[in-house]
């Protein structure tokens, strides 16, 4: 399994520790309609959990409080139950983002589970000077709310 190379414009959210197997975990993450339920920061997906499928991924936007930020990314990894990559694409000119999403078993049936985001191109800096706080504050949500999802289950 390999992700993204980490560079100097990386995300990453804090790691959680899950009292269930890599399996539940990854039932919960690849559950797009029930996100909405669970997800403070990815509170939608549109799209078919399917390798090469685009997503719409759906975030409060940070510069108008109220309103989504809507992003298309495209699934480019699936390697059930450990992990789940997105990218951008060429959908933000400039920006290239690869998301990657871990689960590692710890055993006992127990996991960990975290996220970075890797930022490439010619405005990649500018993009993570902008919002790299925001990313990983996001992820750091998701961890901590997809660990209560899937112990309460």
């Amino acid at each position: 399994m390999t992700g993204a190379v980490l560079n100097a414009t990386t995300c990453v959210g804090a790691t959680v520790e899950i009292d269930a197997t890599p399996a539940e975990v990854w039932a919960v993450i690849t559950d797009f309609p029930s996100y909405g339920e669970w997800n403070p920061f990815c509170v939608a997906v549109e799209g078919i959990f399917a390798l090469g499928e685009p997503v719409v991924l759906h975030t409060p936007d940070p510069y108008k409080p109220g309103e989504l930020l809507l992003t298309r990314e495209h699934i480019s990894v699936i390697e059930a139950p450990f992990h789940l990559q997105y990218n951008t694409g060429d959908s933000i000119p400039g920006v290239h983002a690869i998301r990657d999403q871990w689960v590692r078993d710890l055993d006992d049936g127990r996991s960990a589970y975290w996220t970075t985001d890797v930022f490439t191109g010619e405005y990649a800096e500018a993009a993570f000077q902008a919002t790299g706080q925001w990313v990983t504050d996001g992820f750091t949500s998701i961890a901590r709310a997809l660990k209560a999802r899937v112990e309460q289950r």
